[in-house]
């Protein structure tokens, strides 16, 4: 054999492993991969109904396991920690900033990388309907001539629920006459109606069906716009609040690091789910906007949301 054979079966030999080892990476996922869900309630729901779809375009599951706790903090150390391949990813929102600037997590969003943005949810404010209030001014007046404290339900001390309710209440003035209440893995809705809670801001889908009871108020959604499920109920902006516009993304990430073409599988199979009339149909039902973005839109979403939240955050003393 002389040297020339064998340069020339080395080199045949470094193109076949190259496709091989290609092939292999086009066939990804070779297992299930695992969607952490930060939280409970509609987030869950919705989290759960996009592991399925997205399965359906995947040659192996997307299985979402519940890891909640420290607003977020708790799942998101997991994925975190885990290895940049695409089989761990999270179901990320906003909390990813809030939870790092309340001082829950030492790493920000630069820790992950973006793959696709799912949803928009907005917040609404709700009472219980013997409050007696009709308006969020109705509210505001009542607690600025009063000389107790209004107790104001959040699902944790600097979420963002907890930051958007003290957005709105400093909009109206009152903040120095709002007690927080975290009620951890309890509901909004229970929280209201067994009068633990005078108000409570939280996802819109959790309080619709005890207002159409008559046993709730939604006063208004923190959003500039008002929302399809609940056309007839104003922004806060309208009701009082000036210029204020909070909204929650929804979306899923991976670990930094994670490979394009990875990055991209997940992306395609989320916009698939995402453009499904099983999921345009839950989105109508529990009150959320189906809204893809790719990963590199996204990205710049977060970044940008960040900065604000960062900003928001330091102006209402939430920062640590």
């Amino acid at each position: 054999m002389n040297l020339k054979s064998v340069l020339l079966g080395a080199t045949a030999s470094v193109f076949l492993l190259a496709g091989l080892n290609v092939q292999a990476r086009a066939e990804f996922p070779e297992k299930p991969v695992e969607m952490t869900v930060l939280f409970g309630g509609t987030a869950q729901t919705i989290g759960q109904l996009l592991a399925d779809l997205m399965s359906k375009n995947l040659a192996n599951p997307v299985v979402a396991v519940s890891r909640t706790g420290g607003g977020g903090a708790v799942g998101y150390s997991h994925v975190q920690s885990t290895a940049a391949d695409g089989y761990n990813v999270v179901w990320n929102s906003n909390s990813v900033s809030t939870s790092h600037y309340r001082g829950n997590m030492k790493f920000n969003y630069e820790a992950f990388t973006p793959i696709a943005r799912v949803s928009v949810e907005t917040p609404a404010l709700a009472v219980s309907a013997d409050s007696g209030w009709k308006s969020l001014e109705d509210m505001a007046k009542a607690v600025k001539a009063g000389d107790s404290k209004l107790k104001v339900g959040i699902s944790g001390n600097g979420s963002f629920t907890h930051l958007t309710s003290a957005a709105l209440f400093d909009k109206m003035g009152i903040a120095d006459k709002v007690v927080y209440v975290p009620y951890g893995k309890g509901k909004a809705p229970v929280e209201l109606l067994a009068k633990r809670v005078d108000a409570a801001v939280q996802w819109p889908g959790q309080f619709i069906p005890h207002q159409q009871a008559g046993k709730l108020s939604i006063l208004c959604v923190t959003g500039k716009d008002r929302i399809p499920q609940l056309k007839d109920t104003p922004s806060c902006a309208e009701a009082g609040a000036t210029d204020l516009n909070i909204t929650m993304w929804r979306g899923l990430a991976a670990p930094a690091g994670t490979p394009a073409d990875v990055v991209a599988k997940l992306q395609d199979a989320a916009k698939a789910a995402i453009a499904s009339d099983e999921f345009q149909s839950a989105a109508d039902k529990i009150g959320f906007e189906a809204s893809f973005l790719p990963a590199d839109e996204f990205g710049s979403l977060i970044a940008s949301d960040d900065a604000a939240i960062s900003d928001l955050m330091g102006k209402l003393g939430l920062k640590k």
